[in-house]
């Protein structure tokens, strides 16, 4: 097992939010904005958080945040690509940089932890999964992709997240579905749309004290 010290944290929060209408990290959700929520819930899980934000509204008290490098809203690899840039000069010694979305509240509180265990050297991407489905952006990713992602992102010959991560060493853990007293609900649920923050706050109005944390 290769345990990366220190544990840098990043929340993408980079996208145009085109399909809710407004900015998602701005949403309000339980006793605060979504950013907020999905910040306490990172919190334990690193050493520090920074924000890759485009929009000059979205703050986070206490952390930094960073927009893509590109103005040409590249999608999350620039995210990606901002969060590692910064890692890279500011914790020189941090092989791999926590990574979640700000429209993914429901996380397991031992996501990195268990992503951590399956790693094997610097250069492994650790990523999430549920549901039979691997989550290409939410996981450990190492600071050592950061060339390969400039070159990628100088002349993309596509955006997608998969794309990029083909030929790179991947660790893949499934995480289970998480009982609330309004049903199962996938750990990774993305809230994306109206509808989609209606049900997110219907499990969190129903969560244990222990899936609120």
């Amino acid at each position: 097992m290769h345990k990366p010290s220190p544990r840098p944290g990043v929340i993408l929060s980079g996208g145009r939010s085109s399909r809710m209408g407004r900015p998602k990290a701005l949403l309000p959700f339980g006793a605060g904005r979504l950013i907020d929520h999905v910040a306490a819930r990172l919190a334990p899980q690193v050493d520090g958080i920074v924000v890759n934000a485009n929009d000059a509204a979205i703050d986070l008290t206490g952390a930094l945040v960073v927009p893509d490098l590109s103005p040409d809203f590249q999608g999350p690899l620039a995210g990606l690509q901002s969060a590692l840039a910064h890692v890279v000069e500011a914790h020189p010694d941090a092989s791999h940089v926590a990574v979640v979305t700000v429209d993914s509240p429901f996380f397991p509180p031992d996501l990195f932890d268990r992503l951590a265990a399956t790693l094997e050297g610097d250069d492994d991407v650790a990523l999430a999964a549920s549901g039979g489905r691997m989550h290409p952006v939410t996981g450990l990713w190492p600071t050592a992709l950061l060339p390969a992602l400039d070159a990628w992102l100088a002349a993309p010959p596509t955006l997608r997240v998969r794309a990029f991560l083909e030929g790179k060493v991947k660790q893949v853990v499934h995480f289970d579905p998480v009982p609330t007293a309004a049903g199962m609900i996938d750990p990774f649920f993305n809230i994306n749309t109206p509808e989609d923050l209606s049900e997110a706050l219907r499990h969190l109005g129903a969560a244990s004290s222990e899936e609120r944390a």
